[in-house]
């Protein structure tokens, strides 16, 4: 069974992003590497560990063109951490107001999500509770797929 192991997104400012996820996040760095040619870039790679096992791993490549995201919708890339239990999102609420980080909140039914940007724009959401993935494929998963595919994938005329 698969597992999510780590997520890695490049940052622009490393010392303002340390500062966000360790501070902010509260998330320990427990790791660091670094080097001189990422695709030519001088890079650290910066690796917060987060509570289940994985990781968040946190890159910057010195001088390298800012990632270009400002034409797609805010959360449509987004990175979900969960709370055990609704009633914990009350005390990211509070850390994220003293830290001075605005927030969103969504309301998913039985989920609850707070969502809210990192320094170099990426989009974090805390929900709860936890999401339980289905054991098996579902047919209506695999039915909303079928029709996209149908509907968006015509050939070109």
């Amino acid at each position: 069974m698969l597992k999510l192991d780590h997520v890695v997104f490049p940052v622009r400012d490393a010392g303002e992003s340390l500062a966000f996820y360790r501070d902010v996040l509260e998330l320990p760095l427990v790791d660091a590497h670094e080097g001189d040619d990422w695709g030519s870039y001088p890079w650290l790679m910066m690796i917060f560990a987060l509570p289940d096992g994985g990781e968040i791993v946190l890159v910057e490549l010195k001088d390298a063109p800012r990632p270009k995201y400002k034409d797609l919708p805010k959360d449509v890339r987004h990175y979900a951490m969960a709370e055990g239990s609704i009633a914990d999102l009350a005390g990211w609420r509070k850390k994220l107001r003293t830290a001075g980080v605005r927030f969103w909140e969504e309301d998913h039914g039985a989920q609850q999500s707070i969502y809210f940007e990192d320094p170099d724009g990426v989009v974090l959401e805390i929900t709860a509770p936890p999401t339980r993935p289905a054991d098996t494929a579902s047919a209506r998963a695999a039915r909303a797929v079928q029709r996209w595919l149908g509907a968006h994938n015509q050939p070109q005329a």
